[in-house]
């Protein structure tokens, strides 16, 4: 049986942590006296990796503890399946923060105390989007902290931590970065619109309801085409991520078909890996043309 803490982990949201720092990376590439340095490239995957894990022990302990996840249709959730006590997954949330910030205080010792903050900052988006009081992921505002943190500031941040400098390429490629993150959070929350509605969870997807969370859906990869030609206008390889998109026309056609409740967890998987073969493809052809 797997892992219960790697099912809580959720790996097949882990792209939304690894796209950005590779993309981050490769605009690095060319900019770097003497090179990129592979140990800041691996702590800021490390801090990547490590927030999005603990952000979602954070949403199976916040949503266990109130009951939001009990008539799930997705994935097992540790605290409301029972494979976890509350207690347990707060622990373990607590502890995949802390890798993060001893990760991210390495990379501030070497590049400059304002990563800290970054950092700090972080961590407090990833408790409150669905934990303390009063969860922004419930008022319809989780694809903006998903664009935020896992779009442009994971990629500018893993330039930033290169370079030293906030580059306008790393600004430009955080767009469509971004944008396949939220994609991979419109189709989770488009499968659950019937459970967070009944729970009370107003998801973006539950304000907008059934038809337009879908055509966002569509729109989402549609713009993101946009970003990776915008980008190749300075970088021509950057084209490369078109190739990776293609992945997407079989989820998307799933959507468009109205795949819904149980029907959707594959394509959340399938989004998961044209969200990763999009990702490597565009830093590939971003990193080739540096």
């Amino acid at each position: 049986m797997t892992n219960r803490w790697v099912l809580g982990a959720r790996p097949r949201t882990l792209p939304a942590a690894v796209v950005p720092v590779a993309v981050g990376t490769a605009v690095a590439v060319g900019q770097v006296p003497g090179g990129l340095m592979a140990w800041r490239a691996a702590a800021a995957l490390v801090v990547a990796i490590s927030l999005q894990i603990a952000t979602n022990y954070v949403n199976d302990y916040a949503d266990g503890q109130r009951g939001t996840d009990d008539a799930r249709v997705g994935p097992v959730r540790l605290v409301a399946s029972g494979l976890a006590t509350a207690g347990e997954t707060k622990r373990a949330a607590a502890a995949a923060f802390a890798a993060a910030g001893f990760a991210g205080a390495g990379l501030a010792a070497a590049v400059g105390p304002e990563l800290l903050v970054v950092g700090a900052l972080s961590i407090v988006a990833g408790w409150a989007y669905t934990g303390g009081p009063r969860p922004y992921g419930y008022l319809g505002m989780g694809e903006v902290f998903v664009f935020v943190f896992f779009g442009v500031v994971a990629t500018v941040g893993s330039t930033y931590v290169q370079t030293g400098s906030v580059l306008g390429l790393s600004m430009l490629a955080s767009v469509p970065v971004g944008l396949l993150a939220v994609a991979l959070l419109v189709i989770n929350n488009l499968r659950d619109i019937p459970g967070d509605t009944d729970a009370g969870k107003r998801t973006l997807a539950v304000r907008l309801g059934d038809s337009v969370t879908r055509r966002l859906y569509v729109v989402l990869f549609a713009v993101v085409a946009g970003g990776i030609v915008t980008s190749a206008v300075v970088r021509p390889l950057a084209l490369l991520g078109l190739v990776g998109l293609a992945a997407a026309a079989g989820p998307i056609r799933h959507v468009v078909a109205g795949a819904e409740g149980a029907q959707l967890i594959p394509v959340l998987g399938a989004t998961g890996r044209s969200q990763l073969l999009t990702g490597l493809l565009f830093a590939a052809g971003l990193a080739l043309s540096g």
